[in-house]
């Protein structure tokens, strides 16, 4: 026996001392008896603890073992019984004998042949039962993975098939985000397509979940135009955002708390990077390679029918919003207006709209550059957006000059409202290289009474003409322009005055 090796066990039930010492003696090294004599047998934990290779049994001792361990005796496959007869009793019959689960039958006395025999029997059938287990695993297995694959297959036909149901965007990443729960459990799927706009800058449209409050969006929304940025090599110039169907049921995303929540995929089609799903995930194991292959697949099915539907729509990805100030951008004003103009004929409620313009900005620029510039916009931005309704309307017109459409708002309204905003951008405090400095902002405030007839083009002369007015007066200051204008749209001459 190869040293270091176990030695195999062979066990005997009621042998006779000398028959024990016979049997060992024809083992040889590399074996090892072990006997329960007569009255006595293995019990549960010996049968627990080790596997014999091959257990002589004496035919009475057989026959006086309790019918209970008898039967786990015989169930017990793995060992081959043997049963030992005396020389005076008759050979048992082969029939009998396989019924009972015995290989065989050796009669008194025990040469070496015949028990050499035995064991030569004993491991021909044990690596036979080996060799069918081996077998019948790799079949097993081989049946789990055909399993896996016909999974895959399905869920990814399910995928291609549901993709290219629809040229929507929004449709096909609200059933990508139902399909793909299948395979991983997701609490929200969020998304960012971009291409280039008619002046080649990008404009992109953000895909967010519902129901998120205003600090979860505006994380989401930074974290995906930063992601979105770096893969196309250049910011997003300017973006909308769409927000996909509520799921019952499901937990509204917030802000992820660590990284390994948030799976980050690319989206490319024809050599080209278009895209990005972030799949927030539930919190649960790391996914198999299984499931990384699927997803991927998947992904890449999601990739094509998004970028048809893009090559579809053409100018699907409508940006509404100005990506430096996160505001909506002119275009977006632009038709809103006429929406809230033909709001205010139909429903003869009163309008005004403000025209805002930063004083003084190109000394900002000029005196602490255009980053800091740039971050005089991104605040005069935020606190519009924080200040007004969630009715009011607010858009960067262009350059440093914002407006804002006030709904359902009176003259004297709008004026206490652009009063309270000039206020708090005066006492904004912004510092550079240890340099604290504040802006001011001039507002132009134009209103349109109740039934009035107007044209776009005449609410924005005269919001335009009272910003000129409060510029001229020697700004930071509101001036408002109230000019009736008649149910047959001629325009009565408007007045400014300081607010």
């Amino acid at each position: 026996m190869t040293r270091g090796m176990r030695p195999e066990q062979v066990w005997g039930i009621g042998l006779r001392e000398e028959t024990a010492a016979e049997i060992s003696a024809a083992l040889g090294n590399g074996y090892v008896l072990r006997n329960w004599p007569h009255g006595k047998h293995p019990g549960e934990r010996d049968l627990g603890r080790a596997t014999p290779l091959v257990i002589f049994v004496v035919k009475e001792a057989w026959e006086a073992l309790p019918s209970s361990s008898r039967k786990r005796l015989e169930q017990w496959e793995v060992p081959q019984r043997v049963l030992v007869l005396s020389a005076a009793q008759p050979m048992a019959d082969f029939d009998e004998l396989l019924e009972q689960g015995f290989l065989s039958a050796v009669s008194e006395p025990l040469s070496d042949k015949k028990i050499r025999d035995v064991i030569f029997r004993a491991k021909e059938v044990k690596s036979l039962y080996d060799d069918i287990f081996r077998m019948t695993r790799e079949i097993m297995l081989e049946r789990e993975l055909l399993a896996r694959k016909t999974d895959l297959v399905l869920f990814l036909n399910r995928i291609l098939t549901r993709a290219t149901e629809s040229l929507d965007p929004t449709v096909i990443l609200d059933n990508a985000r139902e399909d793909l729960e299948l395979l991983l459990p997701m609490r929200g799927l969020l998304g960012i397509l971009w291409q280039p706009g008619d002046s080649g800058a990008l404009e992109a449209e953000l895909f967010l979940e519902p129901e998120m409050d205003h600090d979860t969006e505006r994380h989401w929304t930074e974290q995906l135009l930063r992601q979105a940025a770096k893969l196309a090599g250049k910011p997003m110039q300017s973006y909308r955002t769409t927000f996909l169907d509520g799921c019952p049921g499901r937990e509204p995303v917030d802000v992820p708390r660590t990284v390994e929540e948030v799976i980050s995929l690319p989206l490319r089609a024809g050599g080209q990077t278009f895209g990005l799903l972030s799949l927030y995930r539930a919190k649960g194991p790391a996914l198999g390679k299984d499931q990384v292959q699927a997803l991927y697949a998947s992904i890449n099915h999601l990739a094509l029918a998004l970028k048809n539907a893009a090559l579809f729509s053409q100018v699907k990805v409508r940006a509404d919003h100005d990506g430096l100030t996160r505001i909506h951008n002119r275009r977006a004003f632009d038709e809103r207006l006429v929406e809230e103009l033909r709001r205010h004929q139909r429903y003869h409620h009163p309008m005004s709209l403000l025209m805002l313009d930063i004083d003084h900005f190109k000394g900002i620029n000029d005196t602490y550059g255009h980053l800091v510039g740039d971050h005089v916009l991104r605040e005069v931005g935020r606190l519009m957006t924080e200040t007004l309704r969630s009715t009011d309307f607010t858009a960067r017109y262009g350059g440093e000059e914002f407006v804002i459409i006030l709904p359902q708002t009176a003259e004297e309204q709008s004026r206490v409202l652009a009063e309270r905003l000039r206020g708090l951008i005066a006492d904004a405090r912004f510092v550079h290289d240890g340099h604290p400095f504040s802006i001011t902002v001039s507002i132009g405030a134009a209103t349109l009474l109740p039934g009035a007839l107007s044209k776009r083009k005449d609410l924005l002369d005269k919001a335009d003409k009272a910003l000129y007015q409060a510029k001229t007066l020697g700004r930071n200051q509101v001036c408002t322009a109230l000019g009736p204008v008649s149910r047959t749209g001629e325009e009565a001459v408007g007045t400014a005055q300081a607010g």
